[in-house]
């Protein structure tokens, strides 16, 4: 009787919510599942955090709507964080808009700068949501694929000039998911003078900066000279502090790309509940020991894993970044064909590489966000399939 908008006819089904609707299926069966599918943290948001919100509920000016663009003493957070971090200046009250996570915000950017047919660079493979929110706003995915010869960094070379004139947007993310590649400023240099040259909007989202297992910080890109010309960056507390649930990210940058996110979620939204933000305030001033501690268990299962994944004889990409293991399929398999097996024999779910993107075949997403034992007994499980 009622027919889906064009625009939702031509999506696929969310990647993530069709991994939910598998791994019910298989619990339903009374199958022992293990979810190494989404990259949602299993340890618990810090303490401190949840005290602060304990306390921020108490408070009646929370209880009123919020602000549209974010309580400006979280925006001052958001700005120390980038002073200390990054050694990037922002000005809380301009270059800074709190998000209802950062997916919201990734989302509705290109409803601000994007016109119908106009063209937005979208890496592959990639976060669904780059794409997803380009269709939404009427505009067309330009694909730009994402090879493991060029270490998962776009090739913007390979852009043609035509189609380089054109873009409205080019999307970037690193530490990348899921490939798990790594950033530098090298690149980020050299992307910041190409968009300059071609005026295109670059929309980085950093969401990953803080989860590293070896020295090297990643960087910003608005660590770069001239970055705040052509660039936003978007960010998260989810990955950081085990807060997927709580749903806090911000936006910082150039403040006319900045400006028009927030004239697009004053129409759509009314702001993120002041708690929420009053908990993300005491995050941001967590002790950096705490978030070291959080890395350290990602060091561990990044390591064991790795090294009895690499027994069975599985090809894994060498990265000190995220929570994820990019694996190389075994010969003579489909990402879906391999995933599949995997969750019908072993009732282990991971994430194919395609559900990322056409160049995300062949590979498959392993998401290190279950206790140490579970990530090994399922190694022992992929072992006994005899690939």
């Amino acid at each position: 009787m009622f027919e889906f908008s064009d625009r939702l006819k031509v999506l696929p089904p969310y990647l993530f919510a069709e991994l939910d609707r598998k791994k019910e299926e298989k619990i339903a069966q009374g199958v022992d599942v293990i979810d190494l599918g989404v990259g949602d943290p299993d340890l618990p948001t810090p303490k401190p955090i949840v005290e602060a919100a304990k306390k921020a509920l108490e408070n009646p000016e929370n209880h009123k709507y919020p602000s549209y663009v974010g309580k400006l003493e979280f925006r001052k957070a958001v700005a120390d964080f980038y002073k200390r971090r990054f050694g990037v200046e922002l000005d809380p009250k301009t270059e800074i808009i709190t998000l209802i996570g950062s997916k919201e915000g990734i989302a509705h950017f290109p409803l601000a700068f994007v016109n119908p047919g106009d063209i937005v660079l979208c890496p592959d493979p990639a976060y669904p949501v780059y794409k997803i929110g380009t269709i939404f706003a009427g505009g067309t995915p330009y694909i730009v694929p994402l090879k493991e010869e060029n270490n998962f960094l776009p090739d913007l070379e390979s852009i043609p000039e035509d189609v380089a004139k054109k873009a409205k947007i080019i999307w970037i993310n690193y530490p990348n998911n899921p490939t798990s590649a790594p950033p530098t400023l090298d690149f980020y240099k050299k992307l910041v003078e190409w968009a300059r040259e071609y005026n295109v909007i670059v929309a980085s989202d950093n969401a990953y900066s803080e989860i590293y297992t070896g020295s090297e910080k990643p960087p910003s890109i608005l660590q770069v000279e001239g970055a705040k010309d052509v660039a936003i960056e978007f960010h998260s507390l989810s990955k950081t502090y085990n807060m997927t649930g709580w749903r806090l990210g911000w936006a910082a940058g150039n403040k006319e790309l900045v400006a028009g996110l927030g004239k697009v979620k004053t129409n759509v939204d009314s702001g993120q509940f002041g708690a929420v933000q009053d908990a993300g305030i005491a995050a941001l001033n967590l002790p950096e020991e705490e978030v070291e501690k959080l890395r350290d268990v990602y060091r561990e299962r990044k390591k064991i894993m790795t090294e009895a994944l690499e027994k069975i004889g599985l090809q894994v990409y060498k990265s000190d970044y995220t929570f994820y293991l990019w694996i190389k399929v075994p010969e003579g398999y489909t990402s879906s064909e391999f995933v599949g097996r995997l969750i019908d024999e072993a009732g282990i779910v991971c994430t194919p590489g395609n559900g990322f993107g056409e160049y995300g075949e062949g590979y498959f997403r392993i998401s290190l966000t279950v206790p140490t034992e579970r990530l090994l007994e399922a190694a022992e499980r992929i072992k006994n399939l005899k690939l």
